[in-house]
């Protein structure tokens, strides 16, 4: 699999309410409308980071290219976030779904209500993890480490597990089925 080009824009997608694993799939078709999605990653649980007091996330991320401009892509994701139940209450709570754009090419910007890229990406594995698995090499436009390079640093020390692939690939077994 070749590098991500420096143009790429990145998603990280998470939801801990109703049916995370459905959210996160329904998230990830509503934003294929929006973009030329290249690359999903696999679903991994995390703890909460923040208000502590609430069931696991179920985060990935994704990677492709979007037309316009950032604050554009940012609006088109804060509606799908309200098309699938998303309701902001207070910072860090539980929701359905919650998508960040984390950045947009080697974009680097700061409007209100967006700041490029996202000013902790870097601190948390929930979003370290799935990065390096689908773009190890992709490179932080302002820390200019890889994403291989800010995992292995060890600043983000949540619990992350691998749960596996949003969907199954065609053609596989569902899990606990004989093969024969």
């Amino acid at each position: 699999m070749s590098d991500p080009p420096d143009d790429v824009v990145v998603l990280g997608l998470g939801a801990n309410l109703g049916d995370p694993l459905a959210q996160l799939g329904r998230a990830v078709d509503a934003l294929s409308s929006l973009m030329t999605i290249g690359r999903v990653s696999s679903v991994h649980r995390t703890e909460p980071v923040g208000y502590r007091d609430q069931p696991d996330f179920y985060n990935l991320v994704v990677m492709g290219t979007a037309p316009g401009e950032p604050e554009d892509l940012l609006r088109a994701v804060l509606e799908v976030e309200r098309s699938l139940g998303r309701v902001r209450t207070f910072a860090d709570a539980p929701r359905t779904i919650d998508i960040d754009l984390l950045a947009f090419g080697r974009r680097v910007m700061e409007v209100p209500g967006l700041t490029l890229p996202h000013p902790r990406m870097h601190q948390r594995r929930f979003v370290l993890r799935p990065l390096a698995e689908i773009a190890p090499e992709w490179r932080h436009p302002v820390l200019g480490q890889t994403a291989r390079e800010l995992l292995s640093s060890g600043s983000a020390r949540e619990r992350v597990e691998l749960v596996g692939p949003l969907r199954p690939l065609p053609g596989a077994l569902a899990p606990g089925l004989p093969s024969g």
